[in-house]
């Protein structure tokens, strides 16, 4: 399998970490710069071998009780990506009603999914049975099982965009919907669904920035002192 993980220059039973000194660190701000949620893929097919690569450090983000309880379903089958397809178009299309005037005209104009592209199907579920963690740090907040998975899908996320792949993340799609096409075990909660592939064009700025949805807010908008 394609290794994306560095191999470690020190023991790692040691107390001396890796340095990331402030080229590493200008670097990794560009990465999360430069990601994107992508919907126009290249029609050229990604190496599975890169896939489980990513995928194997996106089983390295941090989880609650150390749950690890993120469940990826590669989905291939072209019979149950047109059930995800034709669940989105249902879904896109109910959305639409919640707008009016303008802003309903904005929304279709949007591209926000790249199912029909996208060589690579990714679909995150949550084991909310998981017995691993042995429901450290959950008594109170049980939806922190569900944040563990979007802690894998943020990191397979950045490292893909390291190999110069783009992942689009699909939300517009009825969950039971979903787990029942993909035939899934009952108690996995569906999170996400990724479509994955070289990206057909690159911005910096994000698209629905760029098309007049929403502008990024000031970082210090969102940040409060008590």
């Amino acid at each position: 399998m394609t290794s994306l993980v560095a191999e470690p220059d020190h023991d790692v039973g040691g107390s001396a970490p890796p340095v990331f000194d402030a080229v590493f660190r200008a670097r990794f701000a560009e990465l999360v710069a430069w990601r994107r949620d992508v919907r126009r893929f290249l029609p050229k097919p990604v190496d599975r071998d890169t896939i489980g690569a990513l995928l194997a450090l996106a089983a390295q983000a941090p989880s609650v009780g150390n749950a690890q309880p993120w469940r990826f379903v590669m989905v291939d089958d072209p019979s149950r990506r047109a059930a995800v397809r034709s669940n989105f178009e249902r879904c896109n299309a109910e959305a639409l009603l919640d707008y009016a005037g303008e802003r309903a005209q904005l929304y279709t104009r949007l591209k926000l999914e790249g199912l029909a592209e996208a060589p690579v199907h990714i679909a995150a579920f949550c084991d909310e049975r998981a017995d691993t963690g042995h429901g450290l740090g959950r008594r109170t907040m049980p939806e922190t099982l569900h944040y563990s998975v979007v802690t894998a899908i943020h990191t397979f996320w950045l490292a893909a965009r390291t190999a110069g792949l783009g992942v689009g993340w699909i939300s517009i799609l009825d969950p039971g919907e979903l787990a029942a096409a993909l035939e899934v075990p009952a108690h996995w909660r569906f999170i996400g669904y990724l479509c994955v592939g070289y990206p057909c064009e690159e911005h910096l700025d994000p698209e629905l920035v760029r098309h007049g949805w929403q502008d990024r807010l000031a970082p210090d908008s969102t940040i409060l002192e008590r």
